[in-house]
C-alpha cells in the first residue's frame, strides 16, 4: 500500500448550502448598506470597499465563536482539495534542496512517473524558466506545476547519472491526496493504522488498510489519531461505524435552531469483536473526538495519549456571491453519553488561541496530576459505568506525557531550519544505489542500518556550513533522538511515510504505552472496567 503525508487543516464539516439573496432586507443589513455607501460616496480618502467588507466579516464571525470563520474565494479552494482527496497536478513529492526543486518520490501511477520522473531528480526548468537558484518557494512551486487536468507542462531535470539536461512533457491529471499515513504490523498480532484528516477517500483508504492487515493475521488494532485535525462529519460516523455494533449512539449535535440530530451505527463494522486502542493528542479535534468519544462511551477501546483538541461545534459551510465562504456554526457536538466535547470559549478568541500554551505552561502535557475534572461533569459509560469527564475534549484512560527528554535548543535548531531534513535528502540522493542493494527491502533496513558516529559526525559539519554551530550539551542530550529522526528519514526517503512511522513510532510514547496494553490482556480488560489512570 502507497501513502503519502500532507499537511493538517483545521476541519470542516457536512454540505455546502448556497444562501440565496433575502426577499427583505432586515433593518440591520439595510443599516450596515447605509453606512457601506456613505462612506464609499464620503470618506476623506478613496476606499477599497471589498476589503472592508471582509475585515468586517471577519470581526463579526470572531465576536460569536472561535470557529465561525470567513474564507476567501482561494481560501476555499485550498481548504477543499486535501478534503476531496486529490487535486489537478503532476503528481510529485518534493523539497527545495539547494535552491533547487528536488524530487523526493513520484506519487505511484502519477503523471510523473509515467513519463520516467525518478526519485533525486532536480527540476531546474520549468516550461523554458529557469527556476534554479532564485529563491524559489513552496507557493511558486505549486502555482507553476498544479494545473487543469489535461493540460501540459514541459520541464527539464538535471539527473545525476546523465551529464546533459534531461527534458519531460508531463501532461497533468488527477492526483490522489492520501488521508492514512502509515499502516503496518507491530506483532504478529497488532496492526497500527494512522489516519491524518477525515476526507471523502478516508473510510476506503481506512477499509483497504484494515482488510490487508487482517489478512496477514492480525487480531488487535491501534488507531493513531494523533494531530488529525478533523474533517467530514459523515466519514468520523462511518469511520466509528467500524468499530461499533448495530443502532449504538455514535454522536449528535444540537443547537438552538437546529433541532437534534443522532447518528447510529449500522450492522457493516469491519472491526467490531478485536481489541482497539485509540491514540490521541492536544492536536486531534473535530472528527477525531467523535470517534474517540463514541470508542470510549461504549467501552468499546481504550483511548490513549493527552486531552484532545475540544473542537466540538459544527459549521455549515456556506457560499457567498462571489464564491468566497462563510463557515458558520449551527450546533454542537455531544458523545453517546451527552458531553460536549466543545471547549469553553467564553473568555474570548485570544484566550481560546492561546489553550494549547496554557495547557503546557500549567503542565498538563507532562503530568496526569495537573489535570482537575470538574466534579459536577462526570458522566458513566454505557456499558461498564466507568467515570468519564466531560469539560472539553476527550480525556484518554491512560495518559501518557509529552517527551521533552531528548529536547535541547540545538536540536530544535537542526529541525526547525531544515538542515536535519535537508541533510538526510542529500545523503539519500548520494548513496540511493548502494542502499538499495545493501537494503533491498526495509525490513532488512530496519534491522541491520545503524547511523554510525561518522554519519553524525557529517550532520554536526553540514549544519556549520549552514551556520548552526556545534552545542556538545545539546547534541549529548538529543544524540539518540537525532539518530532515530536521521534513519526514519531515510526510510521515508526510499520507501514511504508507512516506514518512517515504524521508526519513529518505536519511541512515541503513545505508540509504546498502546502495544503494552494490547500485549497485556489483564491490563486490557481493568483499562475497561477503571476509571482515567495515569500510565505510569
Amino acid at each position: 500500500m502507497k501513502i503519502r503525508k500532507i499537511i493538517n487543516l483545521v476541519p470542516i464539516l457536512l454540505v455546502i448550502h448556497v444562501i440565496a439573496p433575502a426577499q427583505v432586507l432586515s433593518d440591520e443589513s439595510l443599516k450596515f448598506s447605509q453606512l457601506l455607501n456613505w462612506v464609499d460616496k464620503y470618506y476623506v480618502d478613496s476606499v477599497n470597499k471589498n476589503e472592508l467588507v471582509e475585515k468586517a466579516i471577519v470581526e463579526m464571525l470572531k465576536s460569536l465563536d472561535p470557529h465561525s470563520t470567513y474564507l476567501n474565494k482561494e481560501e476555499v479552494r485550498q481548504m477543499n482539495e486535501p478534503l476531496q482527496g486529490n487535486f489537478e497536478g503532476i503528481g510529485i513529492s518534493f523539497n527545495i534542496l539547494d535552491d533547487t526543486i528536488f524530487v523526493i518520490n513520484p506519487i505511484p501511477g502519477g503523471p510523473s512517473e509515467k513519463v520516467g520522473i525518478l526519485a533525486g531528480d532536480r527540476i531546474v526548468q520549468i516550461d523554458g524558466e529557469n527556476v534554479a537558484g532564485i529563491g524559489i518557494k513552496n507557493s511558486d512551486v505549486f502555482a507553476k506545476l498544479r494545473g487543469t487536468k489535461g493540460t501540459k507542462v514541459t520541464v527539464a531535470v538535471k539527473r545525476r547519472t546523465v551529464q546533459e539536461l534531461m527534458d519531460f512533457t508531463i501532461t497533468r491529471d488527477k492526483i490522489p491526496i492520501f488521508s492514512l499515513d502509515a499502516s503496518y504490523i507491530i506483532d504478529d498480532k497488532i496492526g497500527y493504522i494512522k489516519l491524518n484528516r477525515f476526507s471523502f477517500t478516508t473510510l476506503d483508504e481506512f477499509q483497504d488498510a484494515l482488510s490487508d492487515l487482517q489478512k496477514k493475521g492480525i487480531e488487535d488494532l491501534i488507531l493513531d489519531l494523533s494531530n488529525n485535525g478533523g474533517g467530514y462529519l459523515d466519514v468520523a460516523v462511518k469511520l466509528a461505524d467500524q468499530f461499533l455494533e448495530d443502532q449504538k449512539l455514535i454522536v449528535y449535535t444540537q443547537g438552538d435552531k437546529h433541532p437534534k440530530r443522532t447518528y447510529l451505527a449500522t450492522s457493516r463494522g469491519d472491526f467490531e469483536k478485536g481489541r482497539l486502542v485509540v491514540i490521541i493528542d492536544e492536536g486531534s479535534a473535530s472528527a477525531s473526538e467523535i470517534v474517540a468519544g463514541a470508542i470510549q462511551d461504549w467501552d468499546r477501546g481504550i483511548i490513549v495519549g493527552r486531552r484532545s483538541f475540544g473542537k466540538g461545534l459544527v459549521q455549515n459551510p456556506m457560499i457567498l456571491i462571489d464564491s468566497s465562504m462563510v463557515r458558520l456554526t449551527i450546533a454542537r457536538y455531544y458523545t453517546p453519553t451527552g458531553r460536549l466535547i466543545q471547549k469553553p470559549y467564553d473568555k474570548g478568541f485570544d484566550e481560546y488561541s492561546n489553550d494549547l500554551m496554557n495547557r503546557l505552561t500549567n503542565g498538563e502535557l507532562i503530568s496526569a496530576d495537573s489535570i482537575v475534572f470538574p466534579e459536577n461533569l462526570k458522566y458513566q459509560t454505557l456499558t461498564t459505568q466507568r467515570t468519564v469527564y466531560g469539560g472539553g475534549g476527550i480525556m484518554p484512560d491512560y495518559f501518557t506525557p509529552f517527551d521533552t527528554s531528548y529536547q535541547s535548543p540545538y536540536f530544535n535548531k537542526l529541525l526547525n531550519q531544515g538542515i536535519l531534513n535537508l541533510f538526510v535528502l542529500n545523503y539519500v540522493d548520494d548513496n540511493r544505489g548502494d542502499l538499495h542493494s545493501d537494503y533491498p527491502e526495509f525490513d532488512v533496513f530496519n534491522k541491520q542500518f545503524f547511523v554510525s558516529d561518522k554519519l553524525i559526525n557529517q550532520l554536526i559539519k553540514y549544519a556549520e556550513e549552514e551556520g548552526l554551530e556545534l552545542n556538545p550539551e545539546g547534541l549529548s542530550k538529543s544524540k539518540e533522538q537525532i539518530r532515530l529522526l536521521m534513519k526514519a528519514y531515510m526510510a521515508r526517503d526510499l520507501w514511504n511515510t508507512s516506514e518512517f512511522y515504524q521508526i519513529i513510532n518505536t519511541r512515541n510514547n503513545s505508540v509504546v504505552k498502546a502495544v503494552e496494553i494490547l500485549q497485556d490482556t489483564e491490563k486490557y480488560q481493568a483499562a475497561l472496567q477503571h476509571s482515567f489512570a495515569t500510565g505510569q
